[in-house]
């Protein structure tokens, strides 16, 4: 399996951006797929989560009401819409994968890891 994040970059508080993490190699739809953080000199943390089939999201605490993940099993592609964003979300994000319906909420639930992209944003 291999994940590709994308739709990284810099911008400024209050803003939006759109991550997509996309899955090759098996098929989409036996995975469900996380999004994590990792900010400078902290923990990688759980930031979102979908089931499988798309019918169950659940979110971390300091991003809900602002983030959105949703997926498109025909594009093979998950996505985070990140809305009014702060400079605490300033953070390298990872997509994350497992062959299960349920999403993983921990690290060392994950099966397989995308190479990260990294947000940045300013005050």
């Amino acid at each position: 399996v291999q994940l590709q994040a994308y739709g990284g970059g810099l911008v400024q508080a209050g803003g939006s951006l759109r991550l997509s993490c996309a899955l090759s190699g098996r098929t989409f739809s036996h995975y469900a797929v996380s999004w994590f953080r990792q900010a400078p000199g902290k923990e990688r943390e759980f930031v979102s989560g979908i089931t499988r089939s798309g019918g169950l999201t659940d979110y971390a605490d300091s991003v809900k009401g602002r983030f959105t993940i949703s997926r498109d099993n025909a594009k093979n592609t998950v996505y985070l819409q990140m809305n009014t964003l702060r400079p605490e979300d300033t953070a390298v994000y990872y997509c994350a994968a497992r062959p299960s319906s349920g999403y993983s909420t921990k690290t060392s639930d994950v099966s397989f890891w995308g190479q990260g992209t990294l947000v940045t944003v300013s005050s």
